[in-house]
């Protein structure tokens, strides 16, 4: 049988919320309270998706010192180079960033690092190619915040810098011209969870207003920023960036831009993936366009991504749409034989660690951040998991709620070469004959922090419900509350004392449990992903904890219940 999880239920709303939310159904109402929002005011906020107050680009620590410098270069037709990284939050804002300033007139150039042959981030044999070929400006985006050595150097070839970064700053900021990170000391804007497509869109929107008070004639060959959010959106899902506040604000705008897809990069990858544009949601893009994006950098060069999104080629988007496509494939295919290995070497010799640890050489580097969240969300663990080259290892860490994984690595900073990222993914390089010191440091802080703790991952429900009351409108309420997903979840329902009519373990490996449930009155379908292993335990009654959904297979809708956990029924 399954390890069981925790469930939360919420509470029934108090009555003075339910008489402020009158205005919605009453299913709304808990779904509505239970996200923190109890007012008209909020709700209404919340549901329009309106930004926050005080979100002018502008009022950012340093984006006004990088308009300047920005415009300078433009001015000056001054080579500028947009340094990303390889993942499609990356590989979006040097998109963004790069067609912006080009349709402005600036000349303007991507540069996107190779996995496997320079690593995460700026490295100074690329800033020094890049001085080389006559850059006289380097603007990083989702990288940058923790490369003082980097930008140093670049200091002394005569670079400046303008760093824009999401990740959490470490304990020295590097020399650069601007930073533009919201989590920096003194930085006063009130969303601090930007993805790095998101900081890349703030920039230019500053550029654009700015621009826009001097009534610069060079504005009218120019798109507006808000052009590019369908890249904002693509990025920040894909990257996990909670989908709260201006996050959500943006991505709601970026989705519609997807779902009637003018760049035709998009409209290829979505026609590869076989999805409906009209009906894309952020739960489509998490899982379907953001794996593909990602693919190419994970397995061999993410130019190919970047040239996805740029192209005004139908032809050429196409090939590149197909090209991802299959690298994504055998990405599935590589995953899947790198997370047996992991599992075995994590509990090789322990049998219930507190921290989750694989290195192999034969490890791809371009997958062991996808094999690590696979094994923290399976097992409920910190992971990390690594490739082990000739001299250097380099890893990605994977977390849940209890344990900041990037705070953890910072108590080992003194042993890394390079190392950062958030509180539940993180990555770093490392010195081969310093791992050993690393990992048993890395263990005895895993064991002070979590020893005590009962490690169970906790599922959140909104209501109770009964599979009678579970009516069509509920889908049509669940709509209001995109995008949802991290941060900003789907309305999760539980309903007791279902009897399980029939059911059957499908797709490869028998990984997943596809059945059907009755409360006596009415019937529905359910599926729980990588649940297949309770076909052989199955009890007769069961409560669930799910999403409601509506099911699209050969040209057919359905109603079903997207099963999340499952329990042997109480009582």
């Amino acid at each position: 049988m399954p390890k069981s999880k925790l469930w939360h239920i919420f509470p029934p709303l108090p009555s003075a919320a339910d008489l402020e939310l009158h205005g919605y159904p009453p299913v709304m109402r808990q779904i509505l309270y239970n996200r923190g929002y109890a007012t008209r005011a909020a709700a209404h906020q919340y549901l329009q998706a309106l930004p926050l107050s005080d979100t002018a680009p502008l009022n950012m620590l340093g984006i006004a010192t990088a308009v300047d410098r920005i415009e300078f270069a433009i001015r000056e037709s001054e080579q500028i180079a947009v340094y990303g990284d390889y993942d499609a939050d990356g590989v979006t804002a040097t998109a963004l960033l790069v067609q912006f300033l080009t349709r402005l007139g600036a000349n303007a150039r991507p540069y996107i690092p190779n996995r496997f042959d320079e690593g995460y981030g700026l490295n100074t044999d690329a800033l020094t190619y890049l001085h080389e070929e006559g850059v006289r400006l380097v603007i990083t985006v989702d990288c940058g915040i923790r490369s003082p050595f980097e930008v140093e150097h670049g200091n002394q070839l005569g670079l400046d810098t303008i760093i824009s970064d999401h990740h959490h700053p470490g304990p020295d900021l590097p020399r650069a011209m601007a930073i533009i990170n919201p989590k920096q000391a003194g930085d006063d804007y009130p969303e601090k969870n930007l993805a790095g497509v998101g900081l890349a869109f703030k920039l230019a929107e500053g550029l654009w207003q700015h621009l826009d008070r001097k009534n610069s004639s060079d504005l009218a060959i120019l798109n507006h920023p808000e052009a590019y959010l369908d890249l904002v959106a693509l990025g920040t899902i894909t990257d996990l960036a909670p989908l709260t506040g201006e996050n959500r604000s943006l991505v709601r705008t970026g989705l519609q831009s997807i779902q009637q897809p003018r760049r035709q990069g998009v409209a290829a990858l979505v026609g590869v993936s076989g999805l409906t544009p009209i009906n894309i949601t952020a739960t489509d893009i998490s899982f379907i366009l953001g794996p593909r994006l990602n693919a190419a950098g994970r397995l061999e060069s993410a130019l190919d991504s970047y040239q996805l999104l740029v192209t005004n080629d139908l032809h050429e988007a196409g090939l590149l749409a197909q090209k991802l496509e299959n690298q994504n494939r055998d990405r599935q295919e590589i995953t899947r034989k790198m997370q047996v290995r992991a599992e075995e070497l994590a509990y090789a010799e322990d049998p219930d660690p507190l921290l989750l640890l694989a290195v192999d050489p034969e490890f791809n580097p371009g997958v062991v951040g996808l094999v690590a969240s696979r094994l923290t969300e399976l097992h409920y663990r910190p992971s990390i998991v690594a490739y082990q080259g000739e001299d250097f290892i380099r890893g990605s860490c994977r977390s849940i709620p209890e344990f900041h994984i990037t705070d953890a690595l910072d108590q080992c900073a003194d042993l890394l070469t390079h190392h950062g990222g958030h509180a539940s993914a993180a990555g770093f390089t490392i010195r081969k004959d310093l791992f050993p010191e690393f990992i048993a440091r890395m263990r005895q802080v895993a064991y002070a922090e979590l020893a005590a703790l009962d490690l169970r991952q906790t599922l959140t429900a909104d209501l109770v419900i009964s599979l009678s009351d579970l009516k069509p409108e509920i889908l049509d309420y669940q709509m209001w509350l995109q995008p949802t997903g991290y941060g900003n979840p789907q309305a999760a329902f539980v309903s007791q004392g279902l009897k399980i009519l029939r059911s059957r373990a499908v797709g490869k490996d028998n990984a997943h449990l596809k059945f059907t449930v009755t409360d006596g009155h009415i019937i529905y379908d359910a599926i729980a992903f990588r649940q297949g292993e309770w076909q052989a335990s199955l009890p007769t009654f069961v409560d669930l904890l799910y999403t409601f959904e509506r099911n699209e297979f050969n040209g057919q809708t359905s109603l079903q219940l997207n099963v999340r956990d499952l329990k042997p029924a109480e009582g």
